[in-house]
């Protein structure tokens, strides 16, 4: 595809929404432009906490968007979830420095969706020629500013396979694993229980029963069915969560007013309720085939409260919505006796210091076969009748 030009927005509202929206799709709500300037108009990213926009637009001849990818320079390496900070030590005994440095990424997000973002109105025999592009232009912005590293954190992959080749030929890449859950045609919970070895379902079931015989009853509400009141009880649960391990949270209840303010569709709010008070709440977002469970906390403990709230709710929130995929976020092997299989995830990494290259690519290469090793391991200890 000739004559591209590209220019890099340090902030999200450089573009109007109805330009980046139309790119990028809503399918992903994470890239949204109402959940990117939540972020920014908040002030939860921002150049004070280490998060720099350097986002990426691509025009075609005609000076209509073709291609958009989130970016940020980053001082640190918090909110990523791909771990580099062994790069980052070696770096510094070198006495070199890896920060900063490029992150395409949605922050403190890991949640696999799109990072290179084409315009549904190119191609399919131009497609690669654009991520050409995007990838060309945002190592040469990398190097412009003498930067250590650019990483690709969480991509899917699966929406465009013209995308793959292209990332092979220019960067690195590295596995990892997480734990999600798929819908294969349920109906119901008990579908869903009705898949799994009877000692597994009935401590499922036993787990749900605690959960209600402590009197603890759930509600879900959308975003337009929140009220200010609501809001504040959840920012002080999510807030509780990091507290309670000496951490503030990431994120600032400005951030969260403004998303049920402006993207109400994309947000369930499932509140654990003991008489008249909320005891409890996890937040999850609603895409066009996927929930992704993203913030919880409470106050108190309360047994098998967790796990009811973040998982069971989403499950059945999942199945009555006829959703194909629950995406729970990082960690947690204790996903796995309830269903949610492990998987390999990928991250993409272009170092610029060839010697740290060579050793970096080194190093991914020895790592995969342990990932997938582990995940073939972990499979095992799914509880369905059929693992496969």
């Amino acid at each position: 595809m000739a004559q591209l030009s590209s220019r890099i927005l340090h902030s999200i509202h450089d573009l109007s929404s109805a330009d980046w929206d139309a790119v990028v799709g809503d399918r992903y709500p994470f890239l949204k432009h109402a959940f990117l300037s939540a972020l920014e108009d908040s002030g939860s990213v921002s150049p004070e906490n280490g998060w720099v926009p350097n986002h990426l637009a691509v025009s075609g001849a005609d000076g209509a968007l073709v291609a958009v990818a989130v970016a940020y320079l980053k001082d640190h390496s918090y909110g990523e979830y791909v771990f580099d900070w062994s790069w980052a030590h070696a770096y510094q005994q070198n006495r070199m420095r890896y920060y900063p440095k490029l992150v395409t990424a949605i922050p403190f997000t890991p949640c696999t969706g799109p990072r290179l973002c084409v315009s549904p109105t190119v191609s399919d025999d131009d497609r690669a020629d654009v991520y050409r592009f995007c990838i060309d232009e945002l190592i040469k912005h990398a190097k412009i500013r003498r930067l250590s590293s650019w990483h690709i954190l969480f991509p899917e992959e699966g929406t465009d396979a013209s995308v793959i080749p292209v990332l092979n030929e220019r960067l690195m890449m590295r596995s990892g694993s997480q734990y999600h859950w798929y819908n294969p045609g349920y109906k119901t919970f008990a579908d869903y229980l009705g898949d799994m070895k009877a000692r597994k379902r009935n401590s499922i079931r036993k787990e749900r029963d605690k959960v209600s015989q402590q009197g603890i009853e759930f509600v879900h509400l959308k975003g337009n069915e929140m009220s200010a009141d609501m809001v504040g009880d959840f920012y002080i649960f999510y807030h509780a969560t990091y507290m309670k391990r000496g951490q503030y949270g990431y994120l600032n209840r400005e951030f969260f007013e403004q998303l049920v303010a402006t993207m109400p569709e994309n947000l369930l709010f499932v509140f654990a309720r003991k008489g008249e008070a909320n005891i409890a709440a996890a937040m999850f977002f609603v895409g066009a085939d996927t929930i992704f469970g993203r913030y919880w906390g409470c106050l108190d403990e309360y047994d098998q409260l967790h796990f009811e709230t973040c998982y069971y709710q989403g499950i059945e929130f999942a199945i009555a919505n006829q959703l194909d995929h629950f995406d729970s976020g990082a960690q947690g092997e204790h996903k796995i006796q309830r269903g949610f299989r492990p998987i390999e995830t990928r991250s993409w990494h272009w170092i610029a210091d060839p010697g740290f290259a060579d050793a970096i690519d080194d190093f991914v290469h020895r790592e995969r076969p342990q990932i997938l090793a582990y995940i073939k391991d972990a499979e095992r200890y799914l509880p369905f009748k059929n693992k496969t």
